[in-house]
């Protein structure tokens, strides 16, 4: 029992002759496979890797449960969530829990060997219901809790009842997991200083990982890009400021953003008040957002909090050198001054003179994105965080 470290399953990995693959993997997520979330692009980059070295494996959510009931059921929420928004969570955790159980309880009812890696805590309780003796993994994409996740984005009071209660079923089900992965050390600290028996449950600390760029001719779009659900927590408002901030020192780039979400009203609205509005394109969801960063110069993030930062990573996978604050997970990803640099996330004007710093020097942006791109390509390539993720799910 106890920690895994990265460097230690990296250390222990050699080539191996060829032998049977080893047993199904069942990827369970309360999500869609297709979608622009983090979870979504890590459960494709697993079940990719896992294809390309002919692992059996298969991906379960609440629909493959094919109950009649799914669609009024979760139809059901829509007409409960403008009343409470908080039991429409309560309504989307408990149903989509139920459902994702009765699909796991099918696959494993004959309990032959598998292993069950889930994408959320709710995931893994559904799994570790239905298993019949197979292993139960689960990977940790959030922050502190999805108490903390929910309450960010306005959906639940902090410290309400609901909060309280989704807290108290991580501390109920996550230690009696067989194992769980870390997509960054800092992810893994947070979440064992909260719950301290997380500590004996085996961990390994495995990077999130992002296909190679694909060679391309990609006409240039703007000057700054930036990825993320329109959501306070991902800071946009903050960004914007600092784009006022920088024109009205004498320099006007523009600065596409991509995604969609609550906050775009309101943003739009203080790009106008900003006078920033004609430098401003928000795009909305985009299902293939790559190419759309590869036509762009710099990557900026202004997200508070990070438990890993796909859309960072996604850029330096492109050769955009990455503007973010130094929190979370972020500095085990960005190397400054190597392949990007850290900004303020508390002062718009010294964000700006950053800015304007890194812009102004075009022979170092250029290095860096080169930097960049090579770690991506290295550091963070498919088959070495999958067979690493594989060997820990083996174990």
């Amino acid at each position: 029992m106890g920690v895994i470290d990265e460097d230690d399953v990296r250390s222990r990995h050699a080539p191996r002759p060829p032998g049977p693959p080893g047993p199904p993997v069942v990827i369970a997520s309360l999500l869609r496979p297709a979608g622009g979330s983090g979870v979504q692009t890590h459960s494709r980059a697993v079940q990719e890797h896992l294809r390309s070295v002919s692992r059996p494996c298969e991906f379960i959510n609440p629909f493959t449960a094919g109950s009649p009931l799914l669609y009024p059921v979760f139809g059901a929420r829509k007409i409960l969530e403008p009343l409470s928004p908080a039991a429409g969570v309560w309504w989307y955790r408990h149903w989509h829990g139920e459902f994702l159980a009765r699909a796991l309880r099918s696959r494993l009812a004959d309990g032959r060997p598998a292993v069950v890696y889930a994408q959320d805590p709710v995931s893994a309780g559904a799994a570790l219901r239905a298993r019949r003796d197979q292993r139960v993994v689960m990977v940790v994409h959030f922050n502190m809790s999805q108490a903390d996740e929910w309450a960010n984005k306005g959906r639940i009071p902090r410290g309400g009842r609901l909060f309280r209660s989704i807290r108290d079923f991580e501390a109920g089900v996550l230690p009696r997991l067989d194992g769980v992965a870390y997509v960054s050390a800092f992810a893994r600290r947070v979440l064992q200083d909260r719950l301290p028996a997380m500590r004996q449950v085996p961990s390994v600390v495995i990077h999130n990982t992002v296909p190679a760029a694909l060679p391309r001719a990609v006409a240039p779009m703007g000057d700054l890009v930036t990825i993320g659900a329109l959501e306070p927590q991902k800071n946009h408002a903050y960004l914007l400021r600092v784009l006022a901030t920088a024109a009205g020192l004498g320099h006007r780039w523009t600065l596409t953003v991509i995604g969609e979400g609550p906050e775009r009203a309101r943003l739009q609205e203080l790009a106008r008040r900003s006078g920033v509005a004609d430098q401003v394109h928000f795009l909305g969801f985009q299902p293939e957002p790559r190419p759309l960063l590869a036509a762009h110069t710099l990557y900026c993030h202004t997200a508070v909090t990070e438990s890993f930062g796909i859309a960072p990573l996604e850029a330096m996978a492109e050769g955009v050198p990455v503007l973010a604050g130094a929190v979370g997970a972020l500095p085990e990803l960005i190397r400054p001054g190597l392949d990007g640099a850290f900004w303020p996330l508390e002062d718009p004007h010294a964000a700006a003179q950053v800015l304007i710093a890194v812009l102004s020097d075009p022979e170092r942006l250029a290095a860096m994105g080169a930097a960049a791109a090579a770690r991506a390509r290295t550091d963070y390539s498919a088959e070495a965080l999958g067979t690493r993720l594989l060997e820990f799910l083996d174990n």
